[in-house]
């Protein structure tokens, strides 16, 4: 009995051994980021109107916005790139604090409508964001820069971990006196597009309009590479 226990705890011993070996790796992180100039802009405008009528708060800003948004389209902007992202009606209150011992009350309502505007042709955006100011939008929600197919810059982004990776996994094997295996896990995380803080000028309002500054947007890719260490 005591010879069994002994030969199961020796091929025990053997088996977790051989694991450990077959265990052996070297583990890396690296990242890739690609920077270029963005070809694609994002807008949030909208309008906002007081009175005190709500239908009157209401109309004023339906009026507006359908003023801003067949100004967009006349400047060529899709129906695809143009979302309303948000519709609201507000009392406006007097009192609320109970100052002097006054009652709150409802002395009139606000109305407000957002667009969210994609804006394909670079060119054209200080004259846009120009002339729906005119128009009556004077709601101001940001702008933000991107790229219209992120898809090649992430293959390039992911083109670069993986060779800075595999870089660094063969220092640390030759580093360590080990003969660098082949690859046995990877896996990545895509940071998506992301503005740089370094700007450059760019010619958006030759015609006119409101100043803009693009510079340029990055895609970064990281990735997390096992290798195998063959002796």
């Amino acid at each position: 009995m005591k010879t069994f226990a002994f030969l199961a705890a020796m091929m025990a011993a053997t088996a977790a051994g051989a694991a450990h070996a077959e265990e052996r790796r070297i583990t890396v992180d690296a990242s890739g980021t690609v920077q270029i100039a963005p070809d694609m802009a994002t807008i949030t405008l909208g309008v906002t109107n007081e009175n005190a009528e709500a239908g009157a708060a209401m109309q004023a800003t339906s009026d507006a916005v359908a003023k801003v948004l067949a100004r967009l389209a006349d400047m060529g902007i899709e129906d695809r790139d143009v979302q309303t992202r948000d519709l609201s009606l507000s009392p406006v209150w007097s009192g609320r604090h109970g100052q002097n011992g006054e009652k709150p009350e409802i002395t009139g309502f606000t109305a407000s409508n957002r667009v969210f505007v994609r804006v394909r042709d670079l060119t054209q955006l200080g004259t846009i964001m120009d002339v729906v100011i005119q128009d009556g939008a004077n709601d101001f929600g940001g702008l933000s820069f991107g790229v219209q197919d992120p898809k090649p810059l992430e293959a390039q982004a992911r083109a670069q971990a993986v060779g800075e990776a595999t870089a660094k996994a063969e220092q640390l094997a030759q580093a360590a006196g080990v003969t660098l295996g082949a690859v046995q896990t990877i896996s990545e995380r895509v940071a998506g597009v992301r503005p740089m803080a370094e700007m450059r000028a760019m010619s958006m309002a030759d015609a006119g309009g409101v100043p803009v500054a693009g510079g340029e947007v990055s895609v970064s890719v990281s990735v997390s590479m096992e290798f195998e260490i063959s002796d």
